[in-house]
């Protein structure tokens, strides 16, 4: 049996995007993260970089659509964090 989409949307994040961003000086808040939505926030170096929206259209959105094409994702960066956000490597479920 399968893992379920959460579960392996938080490997996702926890596993892969989440260092992929961190070599830059990012970190990876997770907001919102169930069977069927994803909120993400872009903190750190990311927060107010020209390049988050590159990283979101060109790294993070394939990523998160090759586990749940139907996921409902949401990105947002900068230097206010969202309420309940937590960074995806100390993210539980």
């Amino acid at each position: 049996m399968p893992l379920p989409i959460r579960v392996q949307l938080l490997s996702l994040c926890r596993d892969v995007l989440a260092p992929l961003l961190a070599v830059d000086g990012g970190v990876l808040y997770v907001v919102v993260l169930d069977d069927t939505s994803l909120v993400l926030h872009l903190g750190g170096t990311c927060a107010g970089c020209p390049g988050a929206p590159i990283t979101t259209s060109q790294v993070i959105e394939p990523a998160v659509r090759s586990v749940s094409p139907s996921v409902k994702l949401s990105v947002t960066s900068g230097g206010i964090l969202p309420p309940g956000a937590v960074p995806a490597t100390e993210f539980s479920l």
